[in-house]
């Protein structure tokens, strides 16, 4: 029990400190191979943010752990939502400026509901799984080409500022991105390994670890790089993470898992997980598209919303505690 635990400790460590280094090194890398500061942003940030869950996912299908993976992905986009954008509002609330997320908003809406309906019958097969990849590479060719045309986007200005923060000389910026990548690898293989034993350990599913620690886990890294946005007032990238991070997961997570081996689908995540996970992203599009008259210039989460997503996640999180043992 002792060698699980600080498996799942220091993978989830070296997971977050990976993901940063991956990040930065990709991003410094394009900026000097000439590519656009938003398509950077769009395209090589939002693949580095959601690695640690596209490679922990891989894993666990690999391990046939439906639960993780799943977990892993859906639990991901709970905590996005009503974690990471509920604190970060209560530090600083967010104003959402740019056209190119209020377009993604509804378009993350759809592929929940998408999602939802491939796992109507308890399962995800092959098909289900090349459908979401499908329109994952759909929605890359459209953020490709948002990105060149979009010059003039608000997020232009911020991803353009936060690549200034991150200058670094060529050389450095591929040793980190390829030390970044494999480390990133190693500690998701360790984490998965510690998480399954922890879970068989405890007599709770590989689903509830993966809703909670993995979840958690794979999705410090958005958190930090939120709240650090949030405070130098790069509220559209603070809200980017999470929009592109939620896309990432629910295609490209569930996709390239369910590729791998076909999931099961427990009731639970029907019943329990869609449904939190559906709301919260409807709760996003509404907020953040700013349909209220006195937001006539686009959405905003203000400190008093931001504190109703976080007690919604402690209510859910406490939830899966309370019912852990009973078949979660």
């Amino acid at each position: 029990m002792l060698l699980p635990t600080v498996a799942v400790v220091a993978g989830l460590a070296a997971l977050v400190w990976s993901a940063d280094r991956f990040v930065d090194g990709a991003s410094t890398t394009a900026r000097h191979l000439g590519m656009p500061a938003l398509l950077i942003g769009m395209v090589i940030v939002g693949f580095g943010t959601s690695a640690p869950e596209v490679v922990v996912s891989v894993f666990a299908a690999l391990d046939g752990s439906s639960g993780i993976a799943l977990g892993n992905a859906y639990g991901s986009n709970i905590t996005n939502i009503a974690l990471i954008l509920g604190v970060t509002a209560i530090i600083s609330p967010i104003a959402v400026k740019s056209q190119i997320l209020r377009r993604e908003l509804p378009l993350l809406v759809v592929v929940t509901a998408l999602t939802a309906w491939q796992l109507s019958d308890g399962s995800l097969s092959r098909i289900d799984a090349v459908v979401l990849l499908v329109v994952f590479a759909a929605f890359m060719v459209w953020s490709v080409v948002s990105a060149l045309r979009g010059t003039d986007d608000a997020l232009t200005g911020d991803f353009t500022q936060e690549l200034a923060s991150h200058r670094m000389p060529l050389r450095t910026a591929v040793l980190w991105l390829v030390v970044g990548f494999v480390v990133l690898v190693v500690s998701s293989r360790t984490l998965v390994w510690g998480a399954v034993n922890i879970a068989q350990s405890f007599g709770v599913s590989d689903l509830f670890i993966g809703l909670t620690i993995v979840a958690v886990g794979t999705s410090l890294p958005e958190l930090a790089s939120s709240i650090v946005a949030a405070r130098r007032g790069e509220h559209d990238i603070a809200i980017g993470n999470v929009i592109g991070s939620n896309l990432f997961n629910t295609l490209l997570v569930v996709g390239v898992a369910g590729v791998i081996e076909p999931l099961k689908v427990e009731s639970t995540v029907m019943t329990r997980d869609m449904t939190t996970m559906g709301a919260l992203t409807v709760s996003l599009f509404l907020l953040g598209y700013g349909f209220q008259r006195n937001r006539p210039r686009g959405g905003r989460i203000n400190r008093i919303e931001g504190t109703v997503l976080v007690v919604v996640y402690v209510a859910y999180l406490s939830y899966l505690v309370a019912t852990a043992r009973s078949g979660v």
